[in-house]
């Protein structure tokens, strides 16, 4: 037996509080992998062209290279893999300088100067299921929390699942309202009999 879902929409943030953003990632691995490749690939190059300048033969892989090229159609179909693999690593890295990253940890309300602190989203699914679990009735509570949005399932053992219900959505209304989220959670609560065998 299942009663409909329920969604309470979060409150409007307060227009006085400074504005919160995302926390962005490090990414140092991108970052370093991408400044070894680079690094490398103008450092054998640089050597190249300077022994060419030097009167030495250019490497016979430039050589070899420079040739192949010269031969192949535009429309080749290497020349077109090799064209649309560079525009996606490109994009990939601008995407990856263009977003925070971090879709893990959110945004928490400022409190003291100059302090930000996030919460990581499996806290908030344990702290709100630990709190779903100790209505009376409830069984078994199975939370997911997504960057705007927090659900709930949960299965009543006893008692009326109407007012399971009511008891739920105001322990878990109190506990979204004590996270201090920047964003407040909508709630969306799903609550089901317990089947019996």
């Amino acid at each position: 037996m299942s009663d409909p879902v329920r969604t309470r929409e979060p409150e409007a943030v307060v227009a006085a509080s400074p504005r919160v953003r995302r926390f962005w990632s490090p990414r140092r691995l991108p970052a370093a992998v991408t400044a070894f490749l680079v690094l490398a690939v103008a450092g054998v190059l640089l050597y190249d062209v300077a022994a060419v300048r030097a009167g030495r033969s250019a490497m016979a892989w430039r050589t070899w290279l420079a040739d192949d090229l010269a031969a192949r159609p535009v429309g080749d179909p290497w020349i077109l893999a090799a064209g649309s693999a560079a525009v996606l690593l490109g994009l990939w890295l601008v995407v990856l300088a263009a977003t925070p990253g971090m879709r893990d940890v959110l945004p928490m309300r400022p409190g003291t100067a100059g302090v930000r602190a996030g919460l990581d989203r499996h806290a908030a699914e344990l702290a709100l299921r630990d709190r779903a679990v100790e209505v009376p009735g409830v069984r078994f509570a199975q939370v997911s929390v997504t960057r705007g949005a927090a659900a709930v399932r949960a299965e009543v053992a006893f008692r009326e699942t109407a007012e399971v219900r009511a008891d739920l959505e105001a322990a878990l209304a109190a506990a979204l309202d004590e996270l201090g989220l920047y964003r407040p959670l909508a709630l969306s609560l799903d609550v089901r009999r317990m089947e019996t065998g």
